[in-house]
């Protein structure tokens, strides 16, 4: 039998498989060697030489002792300017099935006294998306929402990226909106987010016959109270979704929470706001407000200098430096306004 590789690998797959605090692990030698790396290869050999090595395989240290060795390892690698890692996240994914699926219900309360009652993950990554649960981003755009209820009184209103609901189910429940047209990709957290907003006692309308409906009614929507909004959830997806499309849902207002966190979803975002501004017919470009979680600065900045790039003016609305939603420490997020 061969002799082990001497080095790094060999004293991460020994600790690992020693099953260790995550302390012991030589995190600040690992974070000097992905600085001065020129890509990801270095991580990619350490993956290989521990949770994927064969002995690993063989003999498996606990699923969740796994779950907080890959992310950390995740965490150490965003904060640096290596690569992201496909290898590693599809790592986390399959520890994450191994554990037993799990969800819970929480309710938020707002301040009007309303409450948004939801069926969350308990995982971070569920069923293959990070969509099953509620971001920090998305609990910052409520309560400006909630503060700004003028932008969303008596207008249709698009989501985009809704995950399970709560921006869209507190504002639907305070802001006195004519329609909210929830939107996703992902099949598991559209019927996620249809269970949380009947669960909120919204009846919701067929998304195919939503459009015809609005248009034929006319003026009469226009002038009905919007204390029971109409409700959709439309699947759409950035890169391939139609300006035909967008013309139908007639949206006066797009919010977005927690959507730039991945620069390879940054073009299929703008590209679908770039629709949105070209098929408006005779109506008004719709206002866009999107709330960001600043986890990785180049990330979001390569998103503002792609929207400089096609001409799409923005300007930030600072976020409020503490939200009634939040209990833990509070994260960097930000608000702005694009003009399309």
């Amino acid at each position: 039998m061969a002799e082990p590789e001497p080095g790094l690998a060999l004293r991460f797959q020994r600790r690992f498989l020693a099953a260790r605090p995550l302390r012991s692990l030589p995190w600040p030698e690992l974070e000097q060697s992905l600085r001065t790396a020129p890509d990801s290869a270095l991580l990619a050999d350490i993956l290989h030489k521990t949770i994927l090595h064969p002995l690993c395989v063989k003999y498996p240290p606990s699923a969740k002792y796994r779950r907080c060795f890959l992310t950390e390892l995740i965490r150490k690698l965003e904060s640096t300017a290596a690569e992201p890692l496909d290898e590693l996240y599809e790592a986390l994914a399959d520890v994450l099935k191994e554990e037993e699926s799990t969800h819970c219900y929480k309710n938020y309360l707002l301040p009007t006294g309303d409450c948004v009652s939801l069926s969350e993950s308990t995982a971070l990554v569920s069923a293959g998306t990070t969509g099953l649960l509620t971001w920090e981003a998305a609990l910052h755009l409520a309560q400006w929402a909630l503060q700004n209820p003028a932008v969303f009184r008596d207008r249709t209103i698009l989501e985009l990226g809704s995950g399970i609901g709560f921006t869209g189910i507190a504002i639907c429940k305070t802001c006195q909106p004519r329609t909210f047209i929830f939107s996703d990709c992902h099949p598991r957290v559209l019927r996620q987010l249809g269970e949380n907003i009947r669960l909120n006692g919204f009846t919701l309308e067929p998304d195919m016959t939503w459009s015809t409906q609005t248009e034929s009614q006319g003026q009469e929507v226009e002038g009905e109270s919007c204390q029971n909004p109409q409700v959709v959830v439309a699947e759409l997806d950035w890169g391939s979704v139609t300006e035909e499309r967008l013309l139908g849902l007639r949206a006066d207002v797009v919010i977005a929470a927690d959507v730039v966190y991945d620069p390879e979803i940054i073009l299929a975002l703008i590209g679908m706001l770039q629709k949105l501004s070209t098929c408006r017919a005779d109506r008004k470009a719709p206002e866009v407000f999107i709330a960001s979680t600043i986890r990785n600065p180049d990330t979001y900045q390569l998103f503002q200098a792609e929207l400089d790039k096609v001409g799409i003016r923005w300007q930030m609305i600072p976020a409020h430096s503490s939200c009634n939603f939040l209990y833990d420490v509070q994260p960097d997020v930000t608000i702005l306004q694009l003009f399309i």
